[in-house]
């Protein structure tokens, strides 16, 4: 039977550590220009409903250097665009290629694709996850720290799909996860009864101050997300005590590292001397996207 990726928790603590060990493997062969041609002749479909940068670009080289090829395919060129129903959509999708990729507005269309598709779906980001970005994530904080168990990691902000899947992911990881949001913008409560029922170690704090507190990783995320720009102002206003600047980096621990999946805004949810600082491992967190994804697609689809 096939396996979608919707959700960070649609993969094990087993396969999570399978997918790493294969992203680091796959990352030293890229750099020693070792062939790794482990999906020739196969196809993804990219459907992107939304824009990207490193979405795009990660899935669509990840598949080159796999072997195989991607479609890049902007909703608004396809039929759905017209009003064509997902299910349909996905039966006929199935028929041309290996695995779909989407990046959408709504969780709801990842999970009604994934459900008539008779291939592998990866959710791309949806408004509920973004778990390709975990992916990229722990193993930028693995490379750093080595294991991952017990790790304090501090989020500062909204609390968004970068952040549900951040909260879930303790599950798999042991890493301890300290959430701080301004009032009505915290993750869902739904969320950290699921992470905690299932073993994940995860907590929110009224302040910035409180979640860094002793913390080895800092992650944040722009405070308006595609979708919230109508809210930007409010926005501004509500989390402008939220910045991760250096007198805030200076209260985590010493060899505190930070995070930062982009697009970014330098001076509101970070400051640009974070940013580009020697702390920040926002670089390496960004090319991880590639390595973490190339191994994801070998897991998917070397089983079809």
């Amino acid at each position: 039977m096939k396996k979608d990726f919707l959700s960070i928790l649609d993969i094990t603590k087993t396969e999570l550590g399978e997918i790493l060990s294969d992203a680091e493997r796959l990352k030293r062969q890229k750099r020693a220009g070792v062939p790794h041609e482990l999906l020739r002749g196969m196809s993804l479909a990219m459907i992107f409903e939304k824009s990207s940068t490193r979405t795009h670009i990660s899935f669509e080289v990840g598949m080159h250097e796999l072997g195989g090829h991607a479609l890049f395919l902007n909703a608004k060129d396809l039929q759905i665009g017209r009003g064509e129903e997902i299910r349909d959509t996905a039966r006929v999708t199935s028929r041309y290629v290996s695995g779909v990729m989407i990046r959408a507005y709504r969780h709801g269309t990842i999970e009604e694709l994934a459900e008539y598709a008779t291939i592998p779906v990866i959710n791309g980001l949806s408004d509920r996850e973004h778990p390709c970005q975990l992916l990229a994530d722990i193993l930028t904080i693995r490379e750093h720290f080595g294991d991952v168990r017990d790790l304090s990691v501090a989020w500062i902000g909204d609390g968004n799909n970068v952040c549900t899947s951040l909260v879930l992911s303790s599950a798999l990881t042991g890493m301890a996860v300290t959430v701080a949001s301004p009032k009505g913008y915290g993750v869902d409560p739904g969320t950290l009864e699921r992470a905690r029922k299932l073993g994940g170690n995860v907590r929110t704090v009224a302040t910035p101050e409180e979640a860094v507190k002793d913390a080895h990783v800092i992650v944040t995320d722009t405070w308006v997300s595609m979708g919230d720009e109508k809210e930007r102002e409010k926005r501004l206003a509500a989390f402008h005590q939220y910045t991760v600047n250096d007198q805030l980096l200076r209260k985590a621990a010493p060899d505190a590292r930070v995070l930062h999946c982009l697009p970014a805004h330098r001076g509101e949810e970070i400051t640009g001397d974070v940013l580009d600082g020697p702390q920040s491992l926002v670089w390496d967190e960004a090319e991880n996207r590639l390595h973490a994804q190339k191994a994801l697609l070998v897991k998917l689809l070397k089983k079809q």
